[in-house]
């Protein structure tokens, strides 16, 4: 039994390594990093270059676990939405959520999107997300859908997709300079528009 001891702290400090390494590149890209350097990172988590790659193969594994952990992060901002609710109050419940979601998740898509290219796991993991958001405003308004006819029911969920979608959030948070709570509004606005014609 005292064998364990010297192995389980051995464990205790290789996880706490490797979270201080994922919590550095977290830092570094809510700083606006798009693209640190191991180096940075590991200046950032108080750690050494080699101790890095000790525990990582390389920056790719490092951004496989914080996409891991964003995942956990933004887990609890992704709530079904009763379809048995109002329409008025869906919309207004689904645009907090999203909006609430978007903004959480921003740092790191802004560095994701500019990797996509080049990464196929990350394309994988990015089209996944993309898949549930658009699976999650269907959802929301399944009842209102359901009324349309094939073809104008695919453009309109195309249409939701979009305006409910990161690249339309980065678009007026960023671009545009709109509060966060005057985007949520616009994607209201947007969701009332296409669903209530």
């Amino acid at each position: 039994m005292p064998q364990l001891a010297p192995l389980d702290g051995r464990l205790a400090r290789s996880a706490r390594t490797r979270h201080a390494v994922v919590d550095a590149l977290l830092d570094l890209l809510g700083d606006g990093d798009l693209r640190p350097t191991a180096a940075r990172i590991a200046e950032r988590a108080g750690v050494s270059l080699r101790l890095v790659f000790h525990h990582f193969d390389d920056v790719e594994t490092i951004y496989n676990e914080l996409a891991d952990r964003q995942a956990e992060r933004v887990k609890p901002l992704t709530v079904p939405i009763p379809v048995t609710l109002p329409f008025a109050q869906r919309v207004a419940e689904f645009s907090t959520q999203r909006g609430r979601l978007l903004e959480t998740l921003s740092p790191v898509r802004r560095a994701a999107v500019l990797m996509e290219p080049f990464r196929p796991a990350l394309a994988k993991r990015l089209k996944n997300a993309r898949d549930l958001m658009r699976a999650a405003a269907i959802a929301a308004f399944a009842p209102e859908l359901s009324k349309l006819t094939a073809d104008p029911r695919r453009a309109t969920i195309a249409a939701l997709d979009v305006a409910t979608s990161w690249v339309a959030w980065e678009q007026m948070r960023r671009h545009q300079g709109l509060s966060e709570t005057e985007a949520r509004g616009v994607i209201a606005t947007t969701i009332r528009a296409l669903l209530t014609t």
